[in-house]
């Protein structure tokens, strides 16, 4: 019997400052009816829906960072969207700033859980790939402090749910092939990734005009090389000042674009998603336990970053 998957983009556009958690809830709410009124079975919002995109700012008060963190999910503020989920059958995905209570006290993620249809969460990943950095660097038109905000999480999981075998990443984890691996060699069929992307790249500016460009070869890469659809979803637009990338798209294990937003507004798009497909290309092109060669991959793991001797040359 075929498994079709109909997965809708629940693409946010801006979010400012003084936006409350229960504006945004609402207007999540509104793209989870639309979804729903052309069938969509799951909704994929972004990464950090619930606010603004708080790591541009240095803040050095403690109360004042913990204030874009939920202590808990759901709470007050989200309850709706679970309410809405479990009354209309719609599963999501949602990305947000988790303050999490540990052993050593309280740890920062930058998380994102997957709910189903019946409002319960039964997957949860926090972000591996942290970029920007973690000092005040006052010569940036605006800041990216997300290895300052923010703890890297320990890895991918999937979990078996809607019919097929689901994972998760968020935003800068898109961009590395190993993300898309591991879960791949746990035969992920569908990866879902929020995100939020800033246009304008301080350190390597001459990227600014490739951005969009960049979102979606990554995202075409690792579907193709995995097998995979791969949904990924923007908050976009110019929030605080800061334009943001859309291209919110919905890629096939073929690596082709089958959907994607126009706008960088609020906007739902859809697409029905065949997770039989994925078997094409997981059982010829890159049938892994036939084709790949483990004994030659060390290096990945061995070596963090480049090794080159005193000269330049590799070693």
């Amino acid at each position: 019997m075929p498994r079709y998957l109909n997965v809708a983009l629940g693409q946010l556009g801006p979010i400012q400052r003084a936006d409350s958690r229960n504006q945004v809830v609402a207007r999540l709410c509104e793209l989870m009816r639309q979804a729903h009124a052309v069938g969509a079975q799951l909704i994929v919002f972004p990464e950090l829906a619930l606010t603004t995109f708080f790591p541009r700012w240095y803040i050095e008060d403690e109360a004042e960072i913990n204030s874009y963190f939920e202590r808990s999910m759901p709470n007050a503020d989200t309850q709706p969207l679970f309410d809405l989920s479990r009354k209309l059958g719609v599963g999501f995905y949602l990305g947000y700033a988790e303050l999490a209570q540990e052993s050593g006290g309280e740890v920062r993620y930058n998380t994102s859980i997957l709910v189903d249809h019946s409002g319960q969460i039964i997957a949860k990943y926090r972000k591996v790939h942290l970029p920007g950095h973690k000092e005040h660097e006052p010569w940036r038109r605006f800041q990216h402090l997300e290895k300052r905000y923010f703890t890297a999480g320990d890895g991918w999981g999937v979990t078996q749910a809607f019919g097929g075998i689901l994972g998760m990443a968020i935003c800068n984890d898109r961009r590395w092939a190993e993300t898309y691996r591991v879960m791949g060699l746990q035969g992920v069929e569908m990866v879902l990734i929020g995100y939020n992307t800033p246009v304008h790249n301080a350190p390597a500016p001459q990227h600014d005009d490739l951005s969009l460009f960049h979102n979606q070869l990554s995202m075409q890469a690792g579907a193709y090389q995995n097998g995979t659809w791969v949904v990924g979803v923007a908050k976009a637009g110019v929030e605080e000042g800061v334009d943001s990338i859309g291209g919110s798209c919905i890629i096939a294990p073929s690596g082709e674009v089958v959907a994607r937003c126009l706008t960088k507004g609020d906007e739902m798009a859809i697409a029905r998603c065949d997770l039989d497909f994925c078997a094409i290309y997981k059982r010829t092109t890159f049938n892994f336990d036939l084709h790949r060669q483990p004994h030659a991959y060390g290096m990945i793991v061995e070596r963090k970053g480049e090794t080159l001797a005193a000269d330049g040359s590799p070693l």
